[in-house]
């Protein structure tokens, strides 16, 4: 089933025709609001909305579908002066896009591939479910191809007893993988112990590992397990392993090759039965050429990488985490924030984010907590994300208005940029009436660029 969306009524009839010929089941709808009200009534595998339509564009539509991306391939079709933006919208989850005037031929290539992308996610989607999968990922959340490839290793080696090495920036959520990885192997119902190998100095990081035996030094008034030890049968979780003296490398080889080991001060020999789950947010092939970390351990840790791309490679993945981490501090802050705008995602979609998923839960909880409305709005998130606010220098007295005119036009074509130049938009976002806005920028020169082919 296709829905063809486009208020050229001559276009819309002649794509309709082409896939009726192809044996497709085809609807079409004359604008975005019959083609929301389409949506709303009956399941489509495929949608073909044109970008540039005024009250409901296409981006409006991807968004609207974006909840159940395993359910409707969305493929754009837009105009010259368009490509730049249906590139980005392919980042926020589009399925492809299509240019005009349309090629019959690449339109019907286009659409196969779109049906086999949308095949296999059923599939994967229908294994899961039949297995019990789903849940075991927690609160993975990500539709980003790249987080996709890294879901479908965890399928593969979750229930084996190879060693993992997860890699990535700080705040991409190594640790929640390693938990992902040990609730979805056989050993689920035995103990996930968690190391954070920095957090620790030199001369505790041993004894915490295996642990002491009395007398062993100063303060050791007792026999104490160590987290090897702790975690037999089950899964230890090592994150920033690059922290670990060459000393402590050397006993960690002889555990992961050997489990075998020695308290510190003791002479018993312990033997552990475990999964083993290393993460580190430095390049250890890197760390090895410089002497830091021994290439032995290296190559044995290293059997299966892993490694988890940084948020801002997958922008399309912004608005679903935005939106769990509102749920989430909504609950626990007593809010009644239950939404983002579409301006404030605007902004934090090329936001670098060197902070990543950990930088964001971190935004949206501040902004749960700060804003006044049932919706976070631009002026909840940090001013970092905003840019610096205009500066106003006055070398000479001028009228206070004639001053006012140069932060004023910054302001009103910041919003214009951010809302595509939709006027309704915009002065939603500003706050003030659609005709005000009209006399302002007609005042101040403000025209919409000839990149864009039709006016909001």
């Amino acid at each position: 089933r296709v829905l063809v969306v486009d208020d050229d009524a001559l276009e819309c009839r002649s794509l309709t025709e082409l896939l009726r010929l192809e044996g497709y089941k085809v609807a079409s709808a004359n604008g975005g609001p019959e083609a929301m009200t389409a949506l709303d009534r009956a399941p489509y595998d495929v949608l073909l909305p044109a970008v540039s339509m005024p009250e409901v564009s296409g981006f409006d539509l991807l968004k609207h579908c974006s909840d159940a991306p395993a359910t409707t391939a969305v493929i754009l079709i837009t105009g010259y002066g368009q490509i730049e933006s249906a590139v980005e919208a392919i980042k926020m989850g589009a399925d492809d896009y299509i240019t005009k005037p349309l090629i019959d031929d690449g339109v019907k290539l286009v659409i196969l591939r779109a049906l086999e992308q949308q095949r296999l996610r059923r599939e994967n989607a229908e294994l899961r479910k039949q297995l019990g999968l789903r849940g075991g990922f927690f609160q993975l959340l990500g539709r980003d191809h790249k987080m996709q490839r890294v879901y479908d290793l965890i399928d593969v080696v979750a229930d084996t007893n190879a060693s993992i090495l997860i890699t990535g920036e700080s705040g991409t959520g190594k640790t929640l993988i390693a938990r992902t990885i040990h609730a979805r192997s056989c050993r689920r119902d035995k103990p996930f112990i968690e190391v954070s190998c920095g957090a620790l100095p030199e001369t505790l990081l041993e004894s915490e590992l295996f642990g002491h035996v009395r007398g062993a030094f100063t303060n050791a008034y007792d026999d104490k397990p160590g987290k090897f030890q702790l975690a037999d049968g089950g899964t230890i979780f090592l994150d920033e392993i690059s922290a670990a003296s060459p000393g402590l490398q050397v006993k960690l080889l002889r555990v992961l090759q050997d489990s075998v080991f020695e308290p510190v001060g003791g002479s018993e020999t312990i033997t552990v039965d475990e999964r083993v789950v290393i993460a580190s947010n430095l390049d250890l092939a890197e760390e090895v050429k410089r002497g830091n970390f021994r290439q032995d351990l290296y190559y044995r840790i290293n059997v299966v990488p892993l490694n988890v791309p940084p948020l801002r490679e997958r922008v399309c993945d912004i608005r679903p985490l935005a939106e769990h981490f509102i749920r989430v501090y909504t609950l626990q802050n007593s809010r009644q924030v239950n939404d983002i705008s579409e301006q404030a995602l605007r902004v934090m979609q090329p936001y670098n984010w060197p902070g990543n998923v950990r930088e964001l839960e971190n935004v949206i909880e501040r902004a749960v907590i700060l804003s006044k409305g049932p919706k976070i709005e631009l002026a909840d998130l940090p001013q970092r994300m905003l840019g610096k606010p205009p500066k106003i220098e006055v070398r000479t007295v001028l009228p206070l208005r004639k001053a006012l005119e140069g932060p004023e036009r910054e302001i009103i074509e910041r919003a214009l940029r951010f809302t595509n130049w939709n006027r309704n938009k915009a002065a939603d976002s500003l706050q003030i009436n659609r005709s005000t806005l009209f006399k302002k920028m007609r005042k101040l020169g403000l025209k919409r660029p000839d990149i864009y082919s039709k006016e909001a």
